[in-house]
Order: structure tokens, then C-alpha cells, then sequence
């Protein structure tokens, strides 16, 4: 029997959501879907699915990281990939879960087995399914912010930019310092705030620098943060996720557009 060529096949992908993107900004869910189907994949998003632990495990509570853990590998239990549109999650499903769970035989081999299936969306698209373009279009110039987890824990570099390149009426110029962080880092900017405030504020200043209309990322946590820093520093800049620029979804408000018109 031939074996069937991976770009082609019709797998069965689980999205996983994400706490901030079910909660903040479902647009970049259905921009999900949208993207994962027009690569050729059958989308489940599982409605057992919760937060993914991350919080708790950088906070120290082993117990509920682990029991999350374990609710979210049951979760997605029948699916051949997991998909996250977030660097951040990705990074927990894939690199800590095995970390998280390694010490118990009984739930070793099960995290493993499913940290193998775990992918960041834009780098599914480009690096398993083969997607070299998008349809879709949008007029503006944009500057692209590569998150921690997605660019360290999950090699996403290139990916985007790749099909953020064949988006009509897109030009994208790159910032000074792309790659460093913005001080979101989850509960760094909590537990740390003056010294995230001061990342961020050096964030946003390379990003009016680069002069562009349009901020994107891959991480909803780090474009709320930078989103924030611009409206308070009164800088007319739209942020948007990449998912959905790359699915032709630019008619929903820009993230913290819906903050400033509230009275």
C-alpha cells in the first residue's frame, strides 16, 4: 500500500484553544480554523479543554499543573496533531508537559506521545502541511514581533514572515531588536511590573521607530501587553495576531481598539 504523502492527507487536528484567545479574542480562534482547513486538515476543537497550566507551573503549584495537564492530553486524546495559535502554550503542551508528568510511569509515555503531536499554528501550516501562500489581502505596512516561547521553545521564525509575504497589499518591515522580549513573559509582568513596564516601553519605542501602521505577533498575551503600551503612550498603531491577517479576518476591531472606544 502507498503511503500517503503528509501535505496531502486530510488529518485530524485538535485546536487548542487557549485561555486568553476563548476569553480576549475569539477572532484569532475562527482564524484558526479557517487557516488549518484551507491547509486541508479535518479541525476538532474539543470542548473538555481548559487552561493549559502554564500559570500554575511557573507559579510553583505542581498539583493543578499537573492535573491540567492531564485533562488536556485526555482532551485531546483521539486527534494526530495539537495546534495552538500561541507560542507560549505550544511550548507548555510540548516541552513541559514531558517535564511535568516525567517522573510517574503511569503518565511518562502518555505525555511524550503527546508533546510529539503538539505544534504552533503558523508552523504547522508551513513546516507539516507545506502551506507556501495565503489568499488574502490587506493594505497596510506592518512590523512583526517574535515572541519568546514561539521563536526559542518553538522555532518560529520564519514561518511567518513566509506567508505574511504572500498577503496582497502587505509590506512588512522589520523592527530593531524583533526578537527581544516585551515583558509579558505571563506572571513576570505581575509579579514583576516595573521592570516589565520598562521592556515594553523600549518594545514600543522600536516599534514606532520602524514606522509602520500595523503590529503582529503570534501571541496574544505579548500583543495585549504592547497593544496596552502603545494606546497609553497615544500611538495610533493597529496590533493584530498574525492568524488573522494571514485568514483575510481584518474586519474585527484591532486588539485594544474596543478598550479605547468604551467610555
Amino acid at each position: 500500500m502507498a503511503k500517503e504523502n503528509p501535505k496531502t492527507a486530510k488529518p485530524r487536528v485538535g485546536l487548542f484553544v487557549t485561555c486568553l484567545v476563548d476569553l480576549i479574542r475569539p477572532s484569532v480562534g475562527f482564524a484558526s480554523v479557517k487557516l488549518l482547513e484551507d491547509a486541508g486538515c479535518e479541525v476538532t476543537v474539543p470542548t473538555a479543554q481548559t487552561c493549559c497550566g502554564q500559570p500554575a507551573f511557573n507559579s510553583g503549584d505542581k498539583p493543578d499543573a499537573r492535573a491540567l495537564a492531564l485533562n488536556t492530553i485526555a482532551a485531546f486524546e483521539g486527534c494526530e496533531y495539537v495546534v495552538a495559535p500561541s507560542g507560549s502554550c505550544a511550548g507548555m503542551l510540548k516541552h513541559h508537559y514531558p517535564e511535568l508528568l516525567g517522573d510517574d510511569p503511569a503518565t511518562a509515555d502518555r505525555a511524550r506521545l503527546f508533546s510529539e503531536k503538539v505544534y504552533e499554528l503558523v508552523s504547522f501550516l508551513v513546516d507539516v502541511r507545506g502551506m507556501e501562500k495565503v489568499n488574502a489581502g490587506y493594505k497596510t505596512t506592518a512590523t512583526y514581533h517574535d515572541s519568546c516561547a514561539g521563536l526559542r521553545e518553538m522555532g518560529v521564525k520564519a514561518q511567518p514572515r513566509k506567508l505574511l509575504a504572500s498577503v496582497e497589499g502587505l509590506t512588512l518591515e522589520e523592527m530593531e531588536d524583533a526578537e527581544v522580549c516585551c515583558g509579558f513573559g505571563g506572571t513576570f509582568c505581575i509579579k514583576y511590573p516595573d521592570i516589565s513596564n520598562a521592556i515594553v516601553e523600549k518594545k514600543t519605542a522600536n516599534i514606532a521607530a520602524s514606522k509602520t501602521g500595523c503590529l503582529l505577533a503570534g501571541d496574544l498575551g505579548c500583543l495585549m501587553n504592547m497593544a496596552g503600551k502603545l494606546s497609553r503612550e497615544g500611538r495610533q498603531i493597529e496590533v493584530r495576531h498574525v492568524a488573522e491577517v494571514l485568514a483575510g479576518m481584518t474586519d474585527v476591531p484591532a486588539i485594544g481598539q474596543c478598550d479605547e472606544d468604551t467610555p
